[in-house]
């Protein structure tokens, strides 16, 4: 079963083109020190308007989302006043589930997640979005090609039949995907294309908890959130040696990620073939990052990898030293000595530098 995740659930897609525009509703119960109803509003991702049940107000979380209120200054009311209705009906449902399945105690979360996605190079509508979690897990999630909703537990089937029965509300729903929620976006972009259109270059670097564990190759920093991030070995992608890490926000609008290789069946002379390649949608250029240990950082305080492997090439090359310095004594020690070619001179064993 899907994880249903709060408040976050992206779906990243491959397309330099389309633009998403989704809402996340949480209501929750037991929960301690957090509101009992939040809606968050993202367009590709980036936060854009935030509502919760302690300030009952909507609020813009973009610079040029002002713009927008400044062009409709009934924007914010009428948001509010969606955030309100949703928040009642939101209550009201969470206590009818937490009857449903007889769990009164403890606690409880109801979520949605509704929106659109909208490809700007051919002005079509790309794809709509809409499902329901409980606790963590799906719930329902609406069929928009059968126009039915499938229901992911026994305990949603009679909610499933209900809402499959309400023609009326199935259209409306279509409307708002095809219409309604892609004008909105296109003025959500329109608005914010200096920022949602930005390209924004990544910083690399090379991660290793340990002499022995995976290398991980972390970007951060980067936007939009549409890249590959990969490990290849003489120019070819690898897959049964990664594990690849999600896509997740930063503070700042930002993204990161990461993809890790198990180095335990490579060959330290073999490390020169691997390399960390980034790629970001709309950038011709590679960054390739080669998996070279005088670039790895570690979480080990005073442990570096370079420096590892600089030890262990000194101490073979002392222990060369000394075993040539034990074969020369006991040559010396047992007859084996040059013979000297005058009176005057003498043989002397010069110790390696």
């Amino acid at each position: 079963m899907k994880k249903f995740i709060l408040l976050l659930l992206f779906c990243h897609v491959a397309s330099p083109v389309t633009h998403s525009l989704k809402y996340f509703f949480t209501a929750s119960s037991g929960v301690p020190n957090f509101q009992e109803f939040v809606a968050v509003a993202l367009v590709d991702e980036v936060e854009i308007g935030y509502y919760d049940s302690n300030t009952k107000r909507a609020e813009p979380k973009q610079d040029w989302m002002n713009k927008v209120i400044v062009d409709d200054p009934e924007h914010l009311e009428r948001q509010t006043e969606r955030c309100m209705c949703s928040q009642q009906g939101f209550k009201a449902e969470l206590e009818a589930l937490k009857q449903r399945f007889n769990k009164t105690g403890g606690v409880h979360t109801y979520q949605m997640m509704i929106g659109c996605e909208w490809d700007d190079e051919t002005g079509g509508y790309v794809n709509g979005h809409h499902q329901y979690g409980y606790n963590g897990e799906d719930w329902l999630v609406l069929d928009l090609k059968t126009q039915t909703w499938i229901a992911s537990t026994p305990q949603a089937v009679i909610t499933k039949q209900n809402w499959d029965n309400d023609k009326a509300d199935l259209a409306f729903l279509q409307n708002y995907f095809t219409t309604e929620c892609i004008d909105l976006l296109k003025k959500y972009v329109d608005y914010g294309k200096s920022t949602l259109q930005r390209t924004v270059l990544p910083s690399v670097s090379l991660l290793q908890k340990t002499p022995s564990s995976p290398v991980s190759c972390h970007a951060t920093g980067f936007y939009p959130d549409r890249v590959m991030l990969f490990w290849r070995r003489d120019g070819e992608e690898l897959q049964d040696l990664m594990d690849q890490g999600e896509i997740l926000p930063n503070h700042d609008g930002t993204f990161q990620t990461s993809v890790q290789l198990n180095i335990s069946s490579v060959k330290p002379e073999d490390w020169g073939k691997y390399e960390c390649v980034f790629q970001l949608s709309g950038v011709k250029e590679d960054i390739v990052t080669n998996l070279d240990p005088a670039v790895i950082k570690t979480n080990n305080p005073g442990i570096n990898t370079a420096l590892v492997i600089g030890v262990v090439a000194g101490l073979l090359l002392l222990l060369a030293i000394c075993i040539a310095g034990v074969f020369i004594w006991r040559r010396n020690n047992n007859g084996f000595k040059p013979a000297n070619t005058s009176e005057t001179s003498s043989t002397e064993v010069v110790p390696p530098n």
